[in-house]
């Protein structure tokens, strides 16, 4: 592209007062002429995920720096779904990735910047820059903002809920509980399991959009401070060769990236936030993807949270790019990246490279090889990916299971139905007796037509936490679940109850048949009942969180299912 036609140059052309509007910013006449790369952060004090982005802007702005080109730092703060748990907020949640999306979309179109860093780190914010960079088309990285240490013991944020119930019970002290509380996020950064915040971070990497080697690096590691700033280094490159996000966001990148969440175990929120991404750049995906790529994938990363190692360790391993290489006859090796080069090429630099030999030696220190974390594929820890796709009259368009996470004795399950309208109400039955051991919980009208989509952890938390229930108890519901979530739990059933899907028919003493073998989820003698049930009634607007005219209440009017990514309308 030539310098005259990059965008900024077309900005400083059409407008008079764009000139002296930057330089009342402190900018000289020679910025003006430069390339004008956009950094753009989900900074903020929201959460640890995002609070320590602005440090990374600053390495990236470093970066742009000594490349000639001028960075502007740009901030779409996100909200953290562990914070939000159990509440009103969570409704927000999966709405806030689109918001954040359209944000940076009007700033990068009213800004006419020449290229984009995009720094994020967690849940929704992550999935919101992938949209946006497909979205925009703007010659555009991303560098992951990494990943914090492992807690004592291994503990992280999500068995606090299991530790304060202790403390209710009389098992534990307060003092205990803040003794814990100090000790599960020892740093800043993403939360230490492959949930959807490690799942999203590895999966831009995956997908060509992040320089190799810097998905889930530690913050406590400098190492992160200096991809930060080769990131920021970079983005000229493209800009002058002219390297798009669509150019790499294409449909065998999505089947690579579709690889290595199965390799990995990889959240089940992925799924739809890798639909929603493609969607933007233009490429189709399904979950029918997800199900064929999960079958022929082995299972080989032993990580958090149906492994054992956390994030950190991964990426000690030698993180994505040696996960990559040892599943490489299953990926499309010809597809553009970041770095001018094809993926296969990428994969051949690092493998002579031997930058994974200098952070494997940090396994040292814990006594483990990286082969405790990443298996061989000979050696697999399951032959196949961790997705299943399930179909039936109570999901005909499909619902997820997250199979690596289900107990031997519950691929097949049979059990009593026990209906809630809501999270709460569920618990509530769990601690009253309405549900037993042997029931299938099913949760309706927690869609994103319905309410937003909130996460469904605490039920399954609830379950995983108890044996009685792990072994025996099922959760089916059309919201979605935390990347965290362990046990036999069905979710992002389509269509929801809120668009008149079966599910929203189910009565509390119907027989469900959960089939992971067979990919089924069966209403028995449900082809009769559910033809002759009236369904399930949405609650008003002004009956779910927030005001009936706010944000909320817009994506839900404008939401697309689940399984097609859950994004709002064009």
């Amino acid at each position: 592209m030539k310098k005259e036609n990059h965008p900024s140059a077309t900005m400083r052309a059409t407008s008079a007062e764009s000139d002296c509007l930057h330089l009342g910013m402190g900018w000289t006449y020679q910025d003006l002429s430069k390339l004008h790369v956009m950094i753009q952060s989900s900074y903020g004090e929201s959460h640890p995920g995002s609070s320590h982005l602005m440090q990374l802007s600053n390495s990236v702005r470093d970066g742009v720096l000594e490349s000639g080109a001028r960075p502007a730092a740009f901030v779409v703060t996100d909200m953290c779904d562990g914070v939000a748990q159990g509440s009103t907020g969570n409704h927000y949640s999966l709405p806030s990735r689109e918001f954040i999306a359209n944000m940076v979309e009007i700033q990068a179109r009213a800004t006419f910047c020449d290229g984009i860093t995009f720094i994020s780190s967690c849940d929704k914010s992550v999935p919101a820059h992938l949209v946006a960079a497909g979205r925009l088309n703007i010659p555009a990285l991303f560098m992951p903002g990494g990943v914090m240490a492992n807690g004592a013991c291994s503990l992280s944020c999500d068995a606090m809920w299991d530790i304060r119930r202790s403390v209710r019970s009389g098992k534990l002290t307060e003092a205990e509980f803040e003794r814990l509380s100090a000790s599960a996020c020892p740093t800043q950064g993403a939360c230490q399991q492959f949930g959807t915040a490690g799942t999203m971070q590895a999966m831009a990497e995956a997908l060509g959009m992040a320089l190799p080697g810097t998905s889930l690096i530690p913050v406590s590691n400098t190492a992160i401070h200096r991809a930060c700033r080769a990131a920021g280094a970079h983005v000229k490159m493209l800009i002058e060769r002219d390297i798009r996000p669509r150019d790499i966001m294409v449909k065998e990148a999505f089947c690579n990236a579709i690889s290595v969440h199965a390799a990995i175990g990889g959240s089940l929120n992925a799924v739809m936030h890798l639909i929603a991404a493609a969607r933007n750049a233009g490429v189709e995906i399904g979950v029918d993807d997800f199900e064929r790529i999960h079958r022929r994938t082995p299972y080989l990363a032993d990580v958090l949270s149906t492994g054992q190692y956390p994030t950190e360790y991964f990426w000690y391993a030698g993180g994505v790019h040696a996960l990559m290489w040892e599943i490489r006859e299953l990926l499309e090796l010809d597809v553009m990246t970041v770095t001018g080069r094809t993926l296969g090429e990428n994969l051949e630099l690092w493998k002579r490279s031997g930058e994974s030999e200098t952070t494997r030696m940090f396994l040292s220190n814990y006594r483990l090889e990286w082969r405790d974390i990443i298996h061989p594929v000979d050696k697999p820890r399951g032959k196949d990916g961790a997705v299943t796709v399930l179909r039936g009259n109570i999901a005909p368009q499909g619902a997820l299971i997250k199979h690596s996470a289900v107990p031997p004795e519950m691929m097949v399950h049979r059990g009593r139905a026990a209906v809630f309208v809501n999270e709460d109400d569920a618990l509530e039955g769990l601690e009253d007796g309405r549900v037993r051991p042997g029931d299938v919980i099913v949760i309706v009208g927690q869609g994103p037509r319905a309410c937003g989509m909130p996460e469904m952890f605490r039920v399954g938390e609830v379950i995983a936490r108890k044996p009685e229930l792990l072994k025996t108890t099922a959760v089916i519901t059309d919201g979605r679940y935390s990347g965290c979530t362990i046990g036999p739990t069905v979710g992002y059933v389509c269509p929801e109850a809120a668009d008149g899907g079966p599910i929203g028919k189910v009565k509390t003493g119907d027989v469900i048949e959960i089939n992971v073998p067979e990919r089924t989820i069966t209403l028995i003698g449900g082809d009769v009942l559910l033809m002759e049930r009236e369904g399930f009634q949405p609650v008003d607007a002004d009956e779910n969180p927030g005001d009936g005219n706010g944000v909320l209440n817009l994506y839900r009017k404008n939401a697309l299912p689940a399984l097609q990514g859950g994004g709002i309308k064009a």
